[in-house]
């Protein structure tokens, strides 16, 4: 059974920054391709930023240049580092890994705000 469990949220001033996690369990990490979405209230999830099993990357325009992706196969883990935070940022960051079938974590609470 795959799991996903995210860490690395909080509360974050404008400008700020944040380093989000995600550990899989069960099953061989380096076959998946691993990214984030997020989703802000009233709003669809949307993809944020993804990292092929070979590292290829895939960001949203709105985040090029403020938020990179990286993952640690040895660690199991995919990072988000994000910074300079702005409000539109705010929402709950989801990681999700895909290969055949698609797995989400429970997600995790960022928000960018003074």
């Amino acid at each position: 059974q795959v799991q996903l469990v995210e860490s690395g949220g909080g509360l974050v001033q404008p400008g700020g920054s944040l380093r989000l996690s995600c550990v899989l369990s069960g099953s061989i990490f380096s076959i998946y391709v691993m990214g984030w979405y997020r989703q802000a209230p009233g709003k669809q999830r949307e993809l944020v930023a993804a990292i092929g099993n070979h590292d290829s990357l895939n960001y949203a325009d709105s985040v090029k240049g403020r938020f990179t992706i990286s993952r640690d196969n040895a660690e199991n883990t995919v990072y988000l580092q994000m910074n300079s935070l702005k409000p539109e940022d705010t929402g709950v960051y989801y990681c999700y890994a895909a290969h055949l079938h698609s797995y989400w974590g429970q997600g995790t609470q960022v928000t960018v705000s003074s």
